[in-house]
């Protein structure tokens, strides 16, 4: 007796009907029908084959082996090819099942932490399990050239589970929706009467938008938006106090301390919403930012400032809250001098980042951004620092648009690949944004197959420019004229090192090559918009989950090599390495730079020791935006609190001063957004770990 071991160790009778069956499929396969007398013949040589090895137990691959082989023998070439390509699609497959079932085992346990906002519940779970099967689907749907270049590292399609499904992310045309009402699926949502059911409904917008897409979604004016529903509600107030018979002389000041107090309300209930409702099937909060500090009125003002408030004061035990990001927008003229009217805004907000980290803030005085403020666009970005601006098709400004897809280029590995020759990095670089620029022409062509009524809410309902006038059964291509095709970058640093020795931060050399580099994609992205009418932009990579997925592939290619892979992640974008030290005035200038070239979103970061005065973040803040031509800014710091009362400690307190409990929680910020300690991603954990303190405990903090 022959015994066939399979794949799994099982041992099974050898059955030759199974090889005489895949030999006349093979046949079929390319217009040969097999006599059965051919069959036979060539089953029989394949017996003699088995027969020579003197063995009772052979493996399936040898028998596989060893059909090929009888195939050849007998002159069936075009047969052989055929069985080979099946037999290799079939291990392939094997292979794509046997990673899945891995993945989806190592999932039932924990979530990855790709992203430090999923959780780790049965929705989250569940959610990932789907994502990793559509993963392999869009990998081999697409072009091998392009999978081959996200497997092995070269270059990463972010959201490779919405490759087919939908876009990324969207800047919420706030008050013309709520203003004219909207249709969530389930009915129609009147104009809001009131701030505190505007207040509610902009929640709603955030978290029915981001079921409908992968990446955030922000509020780009807030402050202003909200505000034309203060009058309505003031006017409401002042009927009830006259119905009251409250005398006319106390009902202004009356109506105002009321007003106020609804306001508190309405913005408390944002902040509540944002930390407590779930999208996604219940997999997190939204993603949501929110931009404010330019009010155009007073009511616009007062918006502004009791949200900080809010938002200052915490969850129910004083807990920070997670989201939303905040965007505080500064402008010589109407809140960054003592004199401009909306200055107190400007110093609340800075009190409120030495707190709670947030808001981080935008310069609108940086040359890219006041040229749309000038011509009556108002900027506004997000938290994982999604920027657009420019419009090849249409009218400029943010509003209704958003990022449609990045792809990320691996700079570290091109760096070592040059092998230190300048000229062939910028080759290599060239032949990988043409590789970038085809993937994102591919996924243009799978998402053009989309209907609006794939994108219900976002497209249905209007909140996408290019969706005016579609019908739920027309192409979403329109709107994918609208928002902007980013190529981005990841680990400026390493590769500069790889080429120079020595990164941006260490030698004037390398800060020349470095702009050079980003100038170079910049360039290439300009050159693509001209050439394809499509919004392309250079992008500073958020890269959360991806810090560690490039540099865990290079070890394997390129092994350990000082400065570059000698670590668990590469460096953000075009960061200063976070574990180098160097003053806040040096690393916002050779930053800075970097900001105008990454029009598709930049951000910089300031890292500073723990509790920050107001008055500082303010000092660095100025000295930044009245000196350089940085626009997006964070100061970062480790946030850590007592979970059983709330009390804020400091890094050198292990247990609560006003409970003793150890129940501590820190939080830190990820790419832009805030998150628990704990779900920091293996890349991100080690780069937070080597943070230092760019104040290093300096009352002067090097500015």
């Amino acid at each position: 007796m022959l015994y066939v071991v399979k794949r799994d160790g099982r041992e099974v009778s050898f059955d030759p009907l199974k090889i005489a069956n895949a030999i006349k499929r093979a046949g079929y396969e390319v217009g040969e029908k097999l006599k059965e007398s051919e069959v036979l013949n060539i089953l029989q040589k394949a017996i003699s084959y088995i027969e020579e090895t003197g063995k009772d137990k052979i493996s399936v691959e040898e028998i596989q082996n060893i059909v090929e082989e009888s195939l050849i023998n007998k002159g069936y070439n075009n047969i052989k090819s055929v069985y080979s390509n099946y037999r290799g699609e079939r291990t392939r497959v094997r292979e794509i099942k046997s990673d899945l079932m891995k993945a989806i085992e190592k999932i039932g346990v924990e979530t990855d932490r790709d992203n430090a906002n999923v959780g780790n519940n049965f929705s989250s779970k569940l959610l990932r399990i789907a994502s990793e099967s559509n993963k392999w689907h869009n990998l081999a749907s697409m072009p091998k050239e392009l999978a081959k270049a996200h497997e092995n590292g070269d270059l990463y399609y972010h959201d490779l589970d919405s490759y087919n499904l939908t876009i990324n992310c969207l800047h919420i045309p706030t008050k013309e929706i709520l203003t004219k009402g909207f249709n969530t699926g389930y009915g129609t949502i009147n104009i809001p009467k009131r701030i505190e059911t505007a207040a509610e409904l902009s929640c709603i917008l955030l978290q029915s938008s981001q079921n409908d897409m992968f990446g955030g979604q922000a509020h780009p004016d807030f402050d202003n938006d909200l505000s034309v529903f203060i009058e309505p509600t003031r006017v409401e107030i002042r009927e009830e106090l006259e119905e009251l018979g409250v005398s006319k002389e106390k009902i202004e000041a009356l109506t105002e301390v009321k007003l106020r107090k609804r306001v508190h309300q309405a913005m408390q209930g944002i902040v509540y919403n944002l930390n407590t409702m779930h999208s996604r099937a219940g997999s997190q909060v939204p993603f949501s930012s929110i931009n404010l500090g330019i009010p155009y009125n007073d009511d616009a003002a007062l918006i502004c400032e009791v949200f900080l408030k809010e938002y200052n004061s915490g969850l129910g035990k004083g807990e920070q809250p997670i989201f939303p990001n905040i965007i505080f927008r500064v402008k010589e003229g109407v809140n960054r001098e003592p004199e401009d009217k909306y200055y107190y805004l400007y110093q609340l907000a800075c009190e409120v980042a030495a707190k709670r980290m947030n808001p981080t803030f935008m310069n609108i005085d940086a040359d890219f951004n006041k040229e749309y403020y000038d011509a009556g666009y108002m900027p506004a970005t997000m938290g994982c620092r999604t920027y657009l601006m420019k419009n090849v098709n249409g009218e400029p400004g943010c509003k209704g648009r958003g990022n449609i897809a990045p792809v990320t280029v691996n700079l570290p590995r091109i760096g070592m690949q040059a092998k230190g020759d300048i000229d062939e990095f910028f080759k290599i670089l060239d032949e990988r944004l043409e590789l970038a620029k085809k993937s994102l022409l591919h996924r243009y062509g799978v998402l053009k197959n989309l209907k609006v009524k794939d994108l219900p809410f976002v497209a249905g309902q209007g909140l996408l420019r290019g969706s005016e006038g579609l019908d739920k059964e027309d192409s979403i291509e329109p709107i994918l004229k609208q928002g902007t095709w980013g190529i981005g970058f990841i680990g400026l640093a390493e590769a500069l090192i790889a080429l120079k020795g020595h990164h941006h931060g260490e030698d004037d050399e390398a800060r020349e090559l470095g702009l050079k580099i980003i100038g170079y994609i910049r360039s290439f992205t300009d050159r693509a918009m001209e050439e394809t009418k499509l919004n392309w932009s250079c992008y500073a990579t958020p890269a959360e989950g991806l810090s560690g997925k490039f540099i865990k592939n290079d070890k394997k290619v390129f092994g350990i090599v000082e400065g570059v892979t000698d670590k668990e992640y590469y460096t953000n974008s075009f960061h200063i390495p976070v574990s180098y030290p160097i003053s806040i005035k040096k690393k916002i200038d050779i930053e800075a730079p970097y900001h105008k070239l990454c029009n598709a979103g930049h951000i910089s970061y300031i890292e500073v020791d723990d509790m920050p005065s107001g008055e500082m973040i303010m000092d660095i803040l100025n000295y930044a935006y009245k000196n350089t031509n940085i626009s997006y800014l964070g100061v970062n710091f480790h946030i850590r609190y007592c979970k059983k009362c709330g009390t804020y400690l400091d890094s050198s307190e292990r247990n609560c001063r006003s409970c003793g409990s150890d129940d501590i929680q820190g939080v830190s910020r990820v790419t832009g957004y805030l998150s628990l300690d704990e779900r920091f991603g293996p890349g991100k954990f080690e780069e937070r770990r080597d943070r230092i303190s760019h104040s290093l405990k300096r009352k002067n903090y090097n500015l």
